[in-house]
């Protein structure tokens, strides 16, 4: 099964519509305000109208409250929640709708029990722990800490880029893998040659 491709941290119709044309399984799109990718509402609601029915849309919350993701689910209607906060099981469980968690793979972690309860349909993102930033960090973290045996999808974000996709595919064997700062030319802009790259390096 060939490895998926999600485009994070699009800002334009224009870059979902390149992201789509280059080959990406999934765009993503980021609620959370403290991020420099950060849309609005109704942005949100213009990029994801752009997204065709083979592709999947993810939008990225951080510590929202359960009315602004009721308001996300009825006005947005991704195909995934991503809960990249500090959001409980009993948090994201509540809403009975797709989502994938994110997990920050900071130093000692316990991933048994930093999955455990998350009925998460999308499986689970593994990211680059940074005490300040929830995501979009831009950095790896050590690949060979993810389980090799898993019964849940594994997406794989930090840091990838076009040079170190294919290691890192290898080294986490991931179902799919997530890129934002990676295929940019500034912070939020998005690269239409590196996307094509990208997804060229990690689809052969």
């Amino acid at each position: 099964m060939s490895v998926k491709v999600k485009i994070c941290g699009i800002t334009t119709p224009k870059q979902a519509e390149e992201a789509q044309i280059a080959g990406a399984d999934a765009i993503g799109i980021v609620l959370h305000e403290s991020s420099v990718r950060h849309v609005e509402f109704q942005l949100a609601k213009d990029i994801i109208s752009t997204v065709n029915s083979e592709v999947m849309s993810i939008v990225l919350v951080v510590n929202a409250s359960p009315k602004d993701i009721y308001r996300t689910i009825e006005h947005l209607n991704p195909n995934f929640l991503q809960f990249h906060g500090d959001e409980s099981p009993e948090f994201c469980n509540q809403f009975n709708f797709p989502f994938i968690r994110a997990i920050r793979m900071r130093r000692n972690l316990n991933l048994v029990s930093a999955i455990k309860s998350y009925q998460a349909l999308g499986g689970f993102l593994f990211d680059a722990w940074d005490a300040k930033l929830y995501g979009g960090t831009g950095v790896r973290f050590d690949w060979s800490r993810l389980p090799r045996e898993r019964n849940f999808p594994l997406t794989l974000a930090g840091g990838l880029t076009c040079e170190n996709v294919q290691h890192a595919i290898t080294a986490a064997q991931p179902d799919m893998v997530d890129v934002s700062g990676g295929v940019e030319s500034s912070p939020g802009i998005k690269d239409p040659y590196l996307i094509e790259l990208f997804v060229e390096k990690v689809k052969g």
